[in-house]
């Protein structure tokens, strides 16, 4: 856990205030992922402003913590390795995200599931640390920060949120006044004086379909949202939904080496990635991800492409 208290925000870091939250709040449960939110904000603070007094002040504290944690866990492979690194936080994410989609799917709106599609989308801005985001990533983090302004509003409005992806319209919320206002979405952090608004999709279309998730089919549905901390798995969970196994491709089981086939270190790197994509996959009990990921793995090393 990061021990260097930070001085007060500069007004110009505003946009990252809400990565730093996320990281005191994971400094325990998720550590790995708490060092990458900081190691975002370290990042574009740095873009932002790395001139100003303040901002100087700012940023040589948060490298201070970031240096403190490296020592800390200098021999966790997901702070060593890029590759691992990412999958751990891409994971973290996608829980995250599942938790808040199987719950709008099932109609159950409430204030935990709205933090966890905002944490989730948190934390795919915290992905581009290790480079460009991909396209699904991209549809996630959209989807879920519009998500969370869209129940949000309809509560506030007494009114009943429709579930499931749906027509997309600009939605707004202060997140700091909403949180100052309920306790149930702070996690014993102070809270900023400054204010910002989040908005979702500016633009309306008429049907969102960038993103295809069966409910229920990639997490159990009693993943724990991340607030408040006490929160408990409970004995009467309900089951996952039997989950569509995608096929074995027939050619990789009877596929052999053409030979000559040179791999290189970055085909290395991406069988690796595959991997350990696969193994993250598992944790959550997503079969589905994780025989993807092997299936690709195995498809560039006997064949050196993908």
């Amino acid at each position: 856990m990061a021990a260097t208290a930070l001085p007060p925000l500069p007004p110009q870091f505003k946009s990252i205030q809400h990565h730093l939250r996320t990281a005191q709040e994971l400094d325990k449960r998720e550590p790995v992922v708490a060092y990458y939110c900081r190691l975002y904000a370290m990042q574009t603070g740095m873009k932002i402003d790395s001139k100003t007094p303040e901002c100087r002040k700012f940023l040589s504290k948060l490298m201070d913590q970031l240096e403190a944690m490296k020592k800390q866990f200098g021999d966790n492979e997901a702070i060593t390795q890029d590759i691992v690194g990412s999958a751990h936080v891409e994971n973290y994410a996608l829980k995250m995200f599942l938790y808040a989609d199987n719950e709008d799917r099932a109609g159950q709106f409430h204030k935990n599931m709205i933090k966890s599609f905002y944490t989730a989308s948190l934390l795919i801005d915290v992905l581009t640390v290790f480079g460009e985001l991909s396209e699904e990533n991209a549809q996630h983090r959209k989807y879920a920060r519009w998500k969370a302004a869209y129940i949000h509003n309809c509560l506030k409005n007494g009114e009943t949120p429709q579930p499931g992806p749906i027509g997309m319209e600009g939605e707004s919320f202060d997140v700091e006044r909403e949180e100052a206002e309920s306790s149930s979405l702070n996690s014993g952090t102070t809270q900023p004086t400054s204010s910002s608004t989040y908005e979702g999709n500016n633009k309306a279309t008429s049907n969102y379909t960038g993103i295809h998730i069966p409910p229920g089919a990639h997490a159990p549905a009693n993943t724990p949202a991340e607030v408040p901390h006490n929160t408990e798995v409970t004995s009467n969970t309900i089951q996952p939904s039997p989950q569509n196994i995608p096929l074995v491709d027939p050619s990789l089981c009877s596929a052999q080496s053409a030979g000559e086939v040179h791999l290189t270190p970055e085909d290395f790197a991406r069988a690796q990635k595959y991997c350990k994509y696969a193994g993250s996959a598992l944790q959550y009990e997503d079969v589905s991800t994780a025989v993807q990921n092997l299936q690709k793995a195995l498809k560039l090393l006997i064949t050196g492409k993908e």
